[in-house]
């Protein structure tokens, strides 16, 4: 459960400017490899993903061009698998306003910090069912 809850504070990963808003920053979380495919399908490269965070974080504006504010979005249903020593897989649903994705990343405890491996997101064709119980 402790590293459940720890997981969660870290979701959607790139959103919460307590754990950094430096490239330095979201280099330390996310591993030299990390991969992110995104709702569509299309996959991204780590410096791919590093660059499009720095230019939300150093343009507010550039936010909310591409997605709902980040205070309005909703985050349900965790869950945490251990899938090797100290690597885990975190499930859960994003709702950002009528848009729902479900989304999985893999985390990896490394000393007292998290690095992130991986990380998908896969758009809810049907949100309905998913709204109703936001």
């Amino acid at each position: 459960m402790d590293i459940l809850n720890e997981l969660k504070q870290r979701e959607p990963i790139f959103h919460h400017p307590e754990f950094g808003t430096t490239r330095q920053d979201f280099e330390r979380m996310t591993d030299e490899a990390f991969v992110e495919v995104g709702a569509s399908g299309r996959q991204y490269s780590r410096e791919y993903i590093l660059e499009d965070v720095l230019k939300r974080y150093e343009n507010p504006e550039y936010r909310g061009i591409h997605a709902p504010p980040e205070n309005t979005w909703k985050t349900k249903d965790f869950h945490c698998h251990t899938i090797a020593p100290n690597t885990y897989l975190l499930t859960y649903i994003l709702i950002q306003d009528k848009r729902v994705t479900r989304r999985v990343s893999i985390w990896q405890q490394c000393s007292d910090d998290w690095k992130i491996l991986y990380h998908q997101g896969t758009l809810v064709q049907d949100p309905s069912v998913e709204l109703l119980n936001a």
